[in-house]
């Protein structure tokens, strides 16, 4: 094989790192954001009867 004008092996040079490696590390240790806010309080049957009549289209 050839050898360049420093004495290393073609296969022995590596292209500068762009930084792409550590943004995608950083970018999955980020914590995961949910899209819609989610309520962990317990759903009463009125507020439910209210969301189904809405989603009917009634209002009374």
């Amino acid at each position: 094989m050839h050898r360049d004008p420093k004495g290393r092996h073609l296969a022995d040079t590596r292209a500068p790192s762009t930084g792409s490696k550590t943004a995608h590390f950083l970018r999955l240790a980020r914590p995961k954001r949910d899209a819609f806010h989610t309520s962990h309080a317990p759903v009463s049957t009125s507020r439910l009867t209210q969301f189904l009549r809405i989603a009917r289209g009634r209002t009374a």
